[in-house]
């Protein structure tokens, strides 16, 4: 049987992928992880763990981690957060402790995190939490947070576009592995995110999440941030999870208000009624809760301004020329704004990677879903 070192066992058992499974956890702490990964190989065909095992190529799990550009971490080295150590025994719906091991994509270390916040929400969002989640994410990048979500639909999406929209840095911690979108239609916003901050998973590269994933990732949110903020989610949704994990890691649980005729009001009205959140509007007041004795970073003041109104001349005067349910061309673009052909199309480019457009056809552009 070929030998492998800590490293690529823990490689191995992430592979397996029953993420968040305390049981593997506790057994890699107990014995290590090389043991732990014999000992699933050498079972073979006598249990599922084993049969998954045996198709699993490490060496290609390394080469697909190389080709992606992203490190695999492991507790005891430089970048891994302390803060993962408080998932230690913490149990939800059968999954919690530590994860194996974190395949990382970006320039962000996951050191670096110190008072980030999460903001999670509904897939199915409103143009009000839309909003909402937007104006937070670049205004708690403007004090200087990093915002971490699970680049969903939604709320995840304008959390991270509000932080890129400043230039600021956002993290992304995925079900699936990190060299891939998920959904796919998020594929420049995940670009965006990689070059701007970084992506995480405990699933190796091309591995599609599967539906457990999903709840065991909100965890690593809850663990890696200071505090989570739900913006619209309805009765039963991850949101609801992520903040169960937050209360449960002793971290702040933070809710923003809705409307009470909307069913995505209910989870957020709920935590606060229970008492297990404390109702923020804004990206101050998350401050002042995260941090009460020490004065918060000034965020400028923009009275009406929209996040629009942070691109610069050039990108928001090619955004704004681009109508609702409309595709355009560079020559349209052309005509409309009076930049030339190779100005109109880098700052295409750039406000495809932003979030502000996506692309249509093989060389046109329109607003994306949810835009106004």
């Amino acid at each position: 049987m070929t030998q492998v070192d800590e490293r690529r066992a823990r490689m191995g058992l992430c592979a397996l992928q029953p993420q968040g499974n305390p049981q593997l956890s506790e057994l890699a702490q107990l014995h290590g992880a090389v043991e732990v990964w014999q000992a699933v190989l050498g079972r073979d065909s006598d249990s599922a763990w084993g049969r998954r095992a045996a198709t699993i190529d490490l060496d290609q799990i390394v080469a697909d981690t190389e080709r992606c550009r992203a490190r695999f971490i492991v507790p005891g080295d430089d970048e891994w957060p302390e803060s993962l150590d408080r998932l230690w025994g913490v149990r939800l719906s059968g999954q919690g402790d530590q994860p194996l091991g974190l395949w990382v994509r970006g320039s962000v270390a996951l050191t670096e995190l110190e008072g980030a916040v999460a903001v999670v929400g509904a897939r199915a969002s409103t143009s009000y939490g839309n909003h909402v989640a937007t104006e937070l994410g670049a205004d708690l990048g403007l004090a200087g947070r990093v915002v971490v979500s699970g680049l969903a639909f939604g709320i995840d999406a304008a959390a991270h576009r509000g932080a890129l929209s400043t230039r600021h840095p956002t993290v992304a911690v995925l079900a699936n592995g990190v060299d891939a979108a998920y959904p796919l239609a998020h594929s420049s916003l995940l670009e965006g995110v990689v070059a701007r901050g970084a992506v995480v998973s405990e699933a190796p590269p091309r591995c599609r999440p599967l539906k457990a994933a999903f709840l065991a990732r909100n965890r690593l949110i809850a663990a890696l941030t200071e505090g989570v903020v739900v913006v619209e989610a309805a009765a039963r949704s991850g949101a609801r999870n992520t903040a169960s994990w937050a209360a449960a890691l002793g971290k702040h649980v933070m809710a923003v208000p809705g409307p009470v005729t909307s069913s995505l009001s209910v989870t957020p009205h709920r935590l606060v009624r229970d008492g297990t959140a404390v109702l923020i509007t804004s990206a101050a007041e998350v401050g002042e809760l995260l941090s009460p004795l020490q004065p918060e970073l000034e965020i400028p003041l923009r009275g009406a301004e929209q996040p629009l109104d942070r691109l610069p001349t050039a990108l928001r005067t090619l955004r704004e020329v681009v109508a609702p349910r409309e595709e355009v061309n560079v020559n349209d673009l052309v005509s409309r704004t009076g930049l030339s052909v190779r100005d109109a199309l880098a700052g295409m480019d750039e406000l495809v990677e932003l979030g502000w457009l996506e692309e249509a056809g093989e060389a046109g552009w329109r607003l994306p879903t949810g835009k106004p």
